[in-house]
This record gives C-alpha cells, structure tokens and sequence, in this order.
C-alpha cells in the first residue's frame, strides 16, 4: 500500500483524486489546512506528497519549503497557477514534479509511479560517490540529494546539485549542456544553453573557482564541460 500526503483546501477534486487513486493501492489522506497537513506530516510517514499552491494562511510555495527542511519525501506540485516563476521557484525549493491544473487523474497515478520508481532507486543505491581524485573534497550523497564540499553542506538548489552530481558521476568525460538538460530531472528540456552557463557559473562560485584557472569544471569549447579528476 502507498501512502500518500495530499495538501489540498478544493474537497471535490480530493474526493476524485481519492477515489481514483484507491484503484491502485494508493491511500491518499487529505488535509484541507496546510498547517495541518505539516502537523499530519510530522506525526506520520508518508511515501509521497501532493501539494496545492493556493492555500489558506500560507502559500505553497512556502508550504514546499517548510517540508524540505525535514523531509525527503517526494513532492508533486498540483496548481492552476501556471506561471513558469512558480514552477521554478517550487522546484528550487525542493518540489520534484509539478502538474498543472486540470490535468486527467490517470496522468497524476502515472506521475505518482515514476516517481516512486526513481525514489526507490535512489534509496537502493550506495548513496554515496566520491569524485576519484578528489575524496576529501566533494562527496555526493545520493540518498539526500546533497554534496560536501571540504567537509562542509553545498548550499545548492537542485539544478546545481543535478549538474554538478552528474559531471562528478561521468568520472571526467566530457557532458554537452544538452546531455544535462536531458539528462538531469530538476531541468526543463527547454532550457537554454545560456541558462547552463549561468548554473554552472552559480556552481563554480559555490567551489571558490576560477573559471580561468578550473580545478573541478573545465569548459570544453563549442560542446560542454567536464569535471577534472
């Protein structure tokens, strides 16, 4: 049985989605208050969250925020807001998905499934890789999503986080921005280049990096970059 977080103040689509998701050995507790889905949250485990934007008292925005602060579970976005800011404001803020609304409750249990599936092969991995030549210095942890940098948490949003764990991963082979937009979950297959570029710039702040005199990324001209073993 799947058990699942649904922060939602609209009952009737509660009810729908409830009632649908009960097919698939989905049990779905709904809370209408977002103070009390946090409160529910902190008193029960769950295998997934789904969460509304717009909601009484805060915003869900800030609802994502406060659950990434203590929590790993898997968060889906529902919301009618369809502004682009709000998408990749919710997925800075540690959301893994975001579907906008009215969307069709069969597209919801196939995101619920993916999800899950990814999560689990997460948490079934080492959660653990270290850059080969470099142990002391960058360590990623797959199961929290985080990196260590000197010892010390990355401060990274999960963009930052999906790139640099992905270079670190091909073991200094060279990765085209295009291998990163289609291959790292957190970016959208239509980012730019450009918007690349700046990630990996925030990135190289974060390592106190000269991108002139690279210790960790490399730019590799007219394809990408690649992480200095």
């Amino acid at each position: 049985m799947t058990n699942i977080l649904m922060i939602e103040d609209d009952l009737e689509l509660a009810e729908i989605l409830t009632e649908y998701l009960e097919q698939f050995d989905i049990q779905v507790t709904t809370a209408e208050d977002p103070f009390i889905g946090l409160s529910t949250l902190s008193m029960q485990d769950f295998d997934l969250i789904i969460l509304d934007l717009t909601l009484p008292g805060i915003d869900g925005l800030d609802v994502c925020k406060e659950i990434r602060k203590k929590h790993s579970t898997p968060i889906i976005i529902s919301s009618a807001r369809h502004d682009i800011t709000d998408k990749v404001t919710a997925l800075d803020n540690g959301a893994d998905d975001y579907l906008p609304k009215p969307y069709n409750p069969m597209e919801l249990q196939a995101r619920i499934k993916s999800l899950l599936r990814r999560n689990q092969q997460t948490n079934n991995s080492s959660g653990e890789i270290q850059a080969p030549e470099k142990q002391q210095e960058l360590i990623v942890f797959e199961n929290s999503m985080s990196i260590e940098f000197l010892g010390n948490e990355l401060s990274l949003t999960r963009a930052e986080y999906g790139i640099l764990s992905y270079l670190i991963k091909k073991d200094g082979g060279v990765v085209s921005r295009e291998e990163l937009i289609y291959n790292v979950d957190s970016i959208s297959e239509d980012t730019s280049n450009k918007s690349i570029d700046v990630i990996i710039g925030r990135i190289r702040h974060k390592l106190n990096e000269n991108s002139k005199e690279p210790k960790y990324i490399q730019s590799v001209r007219g394809i990408g970059y690649k992480f200095l073993k």
